[in-house]
């Protein structure tokens, strides 16, 4: 491990210093906008709920909350704990698509978080020149991925539309502007890498569309009859088998019998033979040593699957498919950070990596700079490691982060 500590976490130390002593603008009066504006949604939500419901109570108090949905309205899946019904958001996202009101309970948690965590949350950490400086920690997570504490920037929801509308108040300072890289899908492309499987690597070769691929080889169709649902469909066991899932969480994901998501899942690995054999390897390894193993040899221990208990013998499996994929992607962005932040101070340019999230880098750069600055990041990205398919990239620049996605 000494080569991975020497190259990759040694050599990053430095880049994360800078980052966190630049830090990030933030438009303080737009924070503050939005949460009027979500302060608002919350109370509309409050109203319907009530109505909806026919009485009014503490929506934040699980005990009330569980005795008016399941003692007052009588809703189905009711699951009693020593404190009362358990209103667990797994619990409630299953009645929702059959009871309106549930839903809205569900919007209305998530809106109240995104006001306190980041609409307010924000607020008391932006500094006196009006910049966010946080903290980036290379040992906090088990896989190997960079995390963000004080504030946590890397848990901004980007599925929900107003989640997204966050990313307006960070903006570059003026005269410059963001660049925003993403990988697009490296976990995949790892994944291709590290189990060989030629039908994979020829289908990232000769397609675009990875997931309209896949499902046209699994559902057994032509390509140009794949329809968006068997595409959908594809692209859940694409991702799901990255994360070693089972035919149960993949029925569940789909809302397809367990019998399909096996047979869905059968039919992949018939498609894809050589990713069961790598998988099936990774489990065996790890059960052997004790851990998994990056492509960079970061190493992750794994005790549960030694457990007598097969719900975390289970996790154990999940883990060790897991870890040296997610593991080696987030080693090749540890990679690809040193790369662009020594180019850009060996070009002599101004522009500075500002963030990581996950597979996206932030970057900040005078109007001037932009075209090069850019150049530079897709290239270093791109080229931080030499795979069986190409890593690829895709960048864009704004005046704010919101309109670099």
């Amino acid at each position: 491990m000494l080569s991975l500590y020497l190259d990759i976490e040694l050599p990053l130390l430095g880049v994360l210093a800078s980052m966190e002593e630049r830090g990030i603008a933030v438009k303080r009066e737009e924070l503050e906008r939005f949460s009027r504006d979500l302060k608002e949604t919350i109370r509309k939500l409050e109203q319907e709920i009530y109505e909806l419901s026919g009485e009014t109570f503490n929506i934040n108090s699980p005990k009330q909350l569980g005795e008016v949905l399941f003692d007052h309205l009588r809703l189905p899946h009711g699951k009693k704990t020593k404190s009362g019904y358990s209103t667990a958001a797994d619990i409630l996202e299953r009645l929702a698509p059959a009871f309106p009101v549930v839903q809205k309970i569900l919007d209305y948690r998530t809106y109240a978080k995104l006001n306190s965590t980041y609409a307010e949350g924000l607020q008391q950490f932006i500094r006196e020149d009006g910049r966010i400086h946080g903290d980036f920690n290379q040992t906090v997570t088990a896989t190997g991925r960079l995390s963000s504490a004080n504030p946590n920037l890397q848990n901004i929801p980007v599925r929900l539309s107003l989640g997204r509308e966050i990313r307006r108040v960070f903006v570059p300072e003026e005269g410059s502007v963001f660049i925003d890289a993403d990988y697009s899908q490296i976990e995949l492309r790892v994944l291709a890498h590290m189990s060989g499987d030629e039908n994979l690597i020829m289908a990232y070769r000769e397609a675009k569309d990875i997931h309209a691929i896949t499902a046209s080889q699994v559902f057994n169709v032509p390509l140009e009859e794949v329809t968006p649902l068997l595409r959908r469909n594809a692209k859940a066991v694409n991702f799901g088998i990255v994360y070693g899932i089972s035919a149960f969480s993949l029925s569940e994901d789909l809302s397809i019998t367990r019998e399909e998501a096996q047979q869905y899942m059968n039919n992949y690995f018939a498609t894809y033979p050589k990713i069961k054999a790598f998988l099936d390897h990774a489990v065996a390894s790890a059960k052997e040593k004790g851990y998994s193993v990056t492509m960079y040899n970061r190493r992750r221990p794994i005790p549960e699957l030694l457990s007598v208990n097969f719900n975390q013998r289970s996790f154990g499996e999940r883990v060790a498919m897991n870890a040296p994929i997610q593991g080696t992607a987030a080693d090749i962005m540890k990679i690809a950070m040193i790369r662009v932040d020594r180019k850009l101070k060996e070009t002599g340019l101004k522009t500075r990596i500002v963030l990581q999230i996950h597979d996206e880098l932030l970057l900040e750069a005078p109007e001037e700079e932009a075209e090069r600055a850019e150049e530079i990041l897709v290239s270093e990205m791109e080229n931080a490691a030499q795979l069986k398919v190409k890593l690829e990239v895709e960048a864009k620049q704004g005046k704010s982060w919101y309109e670099t996605k």
